[in-house]
């Protein structure tokens, strides 16, 4: 897996571990190749150690394991090392001692943060993970250590009260990039983009079907109420009582307006 490339994996996007062995220790460290492994074991002094072939083990130095977040000395936050354990990380080979293999995540976090800075377009879809989920949105990484931000209002078209209504944390997409920050090295993310166009789900549905919906408003308007059809698809039907947000109901399709991008239901 060559990392140096315009687009980063985020680390376990492909669950593959490098075989790395005696063979081969050398022609990575040269090619300064970006492999992957599992973190087995993190020791007292936070040092991280991830399994080779033939009993190999590379060692990560405290050190050596996070770029972006650290403590003001520059070593990274304890928990990030003690978090690792059992995830998969990238990392170089820094150097061979002996029976040491030191390894750096570092040097590839340093190389997505200048691909972040240099290369990385808006507009751009790229791979993602997602890694915390907050009320406000999610985190998202997109290669390299590097994390982005998925406001909950660019997760999707329906307006949803929480970013776990459309995603979990571990699950794989794609996102677009909505913003950078350059000189931060910041970025904002989208996914509702990526959930189809209004014409293509539209394009599903019939008029006169009957079809399953989720309640997205509940407060009574002169407009009607909202209903999901799907995540970037809603419809509006007339305002009844007693609807609960959230809330699955059966409806039928009253009018599809491909000119003004609406389209009418009817509550069963």
């Amino acid at each position: 897996m060559n990392m140096n490339t315009l687009k980063f994996e985020p680390e376990g996007w492909n669950n593959e571990i490098t075989k790395v062995d005696k063979s081969n220790l050398k022609t990575y460290m040269e090619s300064n190749e970006t492999l992957q492994g599992l973190v087995k074991n993190c020791d007292d002094n936070y040092n991280l150690y991830v399994n080779f072939e033939n009993g190999l083990v590379g060692k990560i130095p405290r050190e050596e394991v996070e770029a972006i977040k650290t403590e003001e000395d520059g070593l990274p936050k304890t928990n990030l090392c003690v978090g690792k354990v059992n995830k998969f990380v990238q990392f170089k080979i820094k150097d061979v001692e002996k029976d040491e293999i030191i390894l750096s995540r570092k040097q590839v976090q340093k190389e997505a943060i200048n691909w972040v800075k240099n290369d990385l377009k808006v507009g751009e879809k790229v791979d993602g993970i997602v890694k915390n989920i907050k009320p406000y949105g999610a985190f998202i990484e997109i290669g390299g250590g590097i994390v982005g931000l998925a406001h909950i209002e660019d997760l999707s078209v329906a307006r949803i009260k929480s970013p776990y209504e459309r995603l979990k944390i571990g699950q794989k997409l794609e996102v677009v990039i909505k913003s950078i920050n350059r000189e931060q090295g910041k970025v904002i993310l989208s996914y509702k983009e990526l959930l189809g166009s209004w014409e293509e789900n539209a394009s599903k549905f019939k008029i006169g079907s009957k079809v399953k919906g989720k309640v997205r408003e509940t407060e009574k308007n002169k407009n009607g109420i909202f209903i999901e059809l799907t995540p970037n698809l809603v419809g509006m039907a007339e305002y009844e009582d007693g609807l609960e947000y959230g809330q699955d109901i059966d409806v039928y399709i009253k009018k599809i307006d491909y000119n003004r991008k609406k389209v009418k239901l009817l509550i069963v």
